[in-house]
């Protein structure tokens, strides 16, 4: 989720959408032995929640911050990713790869980016943001280069991940709602 665009109004998104991030990391970590078809749903639930809350964080800071149309466009392809792999369960684990590489990929950039541009944004918060875009970014890129035959250290690192950035997300809530 898009910490950035977090206002007092709809704080709530971003523990929707921390505590499913946080909920999928503990699921991987402590599952790591998951089949494929428990993946898919897992990080599909994960998806269209997170995205869900983006789209109405967004829409929540239409005309107050420049960039809320990226926190619209990242819920969009989050929901767009979950409902594809909802409807095609059988994808092979390297396209599930693929998409989960390019779903961390995009939301730590848009993650950054928003930050950056954000000027309501105080230094202790900016920070939490920046470390979970870039703790995104480079997740996604390991997890690109990751090769299929190490399947339990993809999902332990997606885990961990979610886990780090869930628990951002939600000790980022009482800064930001505070402004």
């Amino acid at each position: 989720m898009s910490t950035a665009a977090v206002t007092r109004d709809n704080w709530w998104a971003l523990v929707l959408g921390g505590v499913a991030t946080l909920l999928f990391g503990i699921a991987a970590v402590f599952w790591p032995g998951l089949t494929v078809l428990v993946l898919i749903y897992l990080f599909s639930a994960y998806v269209l929640i997170n995205g869900i809350a983006n789209v109405v964080a967004g829409l929540g800071i239409v005309g107050t911050v420049d960039t809320w149309f990226l926190t619209i466009l990242l819920g969009a392809f989050e929901i767009g990713v979950g409902v594809y792999l909802l409807r095609h369960t059988s994808v092979a684990f390297h396209t599930l790869i693929l998409l989960i590489g390019f779903v961390l990929i995009a939301s730590g950039l848009i993650e950054a980016v928003v930050v950056y541009f954000s000027e309501k944004a105080g230094s202790k918060f900016a920070s939490t943001s920046y470390i979970s875009g870039l703790l995104g970014l480079v997740a996604g890129i390991v997890i690109l280069f990751t090769k299929s035959g190490h399947g339990v250290d993809f999902v332990w690192l997606l885990g961990v991940y979610a886990i780090v950035v869930g628990t951002l997300q939600i000790a980022s809530l009482q800064e930001r709602v505070k402004r």
